[in-house]
């Protein structure tokens, strides 16, 4: 049997950008950073806008600002890397976010990175990298939608994940067993 709802509903706003992003930040997210190298050159972007779309086959997507420079060189070179975060990344984590204002090699310089099968730098010590090559792009609003078909998968050792909720870093141990 249900319980009855004894609290009041919160009140049901108009849809503006400012709503919009404060109900997502209610939403916990895993922290990514994502990096791509070819004949555009090097860029990375910390983000927590990826999702799994499909296993057959294995694809996912990104979603990146169009303003922003890594969405025209990641489009450019055709691949991109997914590299998960895990807890005690916070600090590359604000880098990639575009803290300290480093340009892109200054910022692939705080951190130890291999090259995954498409090209694309994978971060070392990292919880999982997913290496795709891009496989088709679409423009939604103020961003670009990036699906990449999976080429090649990197899974470390679990240990505690980095989550963005509520406008800040979380951190969330993995199951037992």
């Amino acid at each position: 049997m249900r319980r009855p709802i004894e609290a009041a509903m919160p009140p049901v706003l108009p849809v503006s950008a400012e709503t919009f992003r404060e109900a997502m930040s209610r939403i916990a997210a895993a922290v990514h950073v994502v990096t791509t190298d070819g004949v555009a050159g090097l860029a990375g972007a910390t983000m927590t806008a990826v999702t799994s779309v499909s296993d057959a086959p294995p694809t996912i997507l990104v979603c990146l600002n169009r303003s922003g420079r890594t969405s025209a060189v990641l489009q450019a070179n055709g691949v991109f890397c997914v590299n998960t975060l895990a807890a005690g990344d916070e600090a590359l984590a604000g880098v990639f976010a575009g803290l300290g204002g480093l340009d892109p090699a200054e910022r692939f310089a705080t951190a130890t990175w291999t090259t995954g099968a498409s090209g694309a730098p994978i971060l070392v010590g990292v919880r999982s990298a997913l290496d795709c090559r891009v496989s088709q792009v679409a423009e939604v609003g103020s961003h670009t939608v990036i699906f990449g078909e999976v080429v090649a998968v990197a899974v470390a050792e679990r240990r505690p994940a980095l989550l963005y909720l509520d406008r800040a870093y979380r951190t969330l141990a993995p199951a037992e067993g």
